[in-house]
């Protein structure tokens, strides 16, 4: 049984861990925000997007069981209600995925610029968030006694370290360091904790990067493979790492960025 939080958007990272667990035999909850649907890109209308229910009617057209709940992980009250939910319907969790992060916008700027609002808000999402969740989902598979697998979705972020990603950054090279920190610490209760951290991935959270040359000029110039990486890439990866096949792999951040290079392409 599975929890893959900011499972809600159309064109995601989130979505595609979802289904790939669910066609691996998961049972998977799903969180979002409950974004207000004027919130959504234009192809999600488009599409009569229902955020993490349509996520939710996707697996259960796999055969597994969804259930979708609206919760912030940036409130530890919320995740431990969060938490005594999935228990009492479920009985028990083994994997948890944190993939909710906040939103990209505001806080691309230069520290001396940042708002103190700003740097809170990607801080208590981001990190806080990470943390909390991992608390408290990490008590329950000690109790259960079985194990499981925690993966912290991370990012290139955390060693580009590039000029005004400040906040985001910072909170993507602390969460490597708390998923190492858990790895050693929840190793003899056979619980795994690793960090997947992607590159440059066509989802919408880039669509602040018009697509067409600007995009496909980026992506010719950094990636060695050529291409952009999708949701899926990330979540065979997560499958992999939360299977039998992967039960010697912790406390491990895996880049996954189609080999991004640190310079240009000249």
């Amino acid at each position: 049984m599975a929890v893959v939080t900011g499972a809600g958007r159309m064109r995601s990272i989130g979505r595609p861990i979802a289904r790939v667990l669910a066609q691996a035999g998961c049972d998977v909850v799903l969180t979002g925000t409950g974004r207000p649907p004027e919130a959504y890109p234009e192809d999600e209308r488009e599409a009569n997007w229902r955020d993490i229910e349509s996520v939710a009617d996707e697996i259960r057209q796999l055969g597994r069981r969804a259930l979708p709940v609206v919760s912030d992980v940036s409130d530890p009250e919320a995740v431990e209600t969060l938490l005594a939910r999935i228990v009492n319907e479920f009985g028990r969790v083994d994997f948890l995925v944190n993939n909710a992060g906040a939103t990209r916008g505001n806080d691309r700027v230069p520290v001396t610029e940042l708002s103190i609002d700003t740097w809170q808000r990607v801080m208590n999402v981001n990190l806080n968030g990470t943390f909390y969740m991992s608390r408290a989902f990490a008590r329950q598979m000690s109790e259960q006694g079985n194990g499981g697998a925690i993966i912290n979705i991370s990012s290139l972020a955390a060693q580009l370290l590039a000029p005004d990603t400040g906040a985001y950054a910072t909170t993507k090279v602390a969460i490597n360091g708390l998923t190492t920190i858990m790895a050693r610490e929840l190793g003899p209760k056979k619980i795994r904790v690793n960090v997947v951290a992607p590159g440059i991935v066509e989802t919408s959270r880039l669509d602040d990067v018009p697509r067409g040359k600007v995009w496909d000029d980026m992506v010719s110039a950094y990636i060695s493979l050529g291409r952009a990486g999708t949701g899926e890439d990330i979540a065979h990866l997560v499958t992999f790492l939360c299977s039998d096949q992967g039960e010697w792999i912790t406390g491990q951040t895996i880049y996954v960025d189609g080999g991004h290079l640190p310079t240009p392409r000249r």
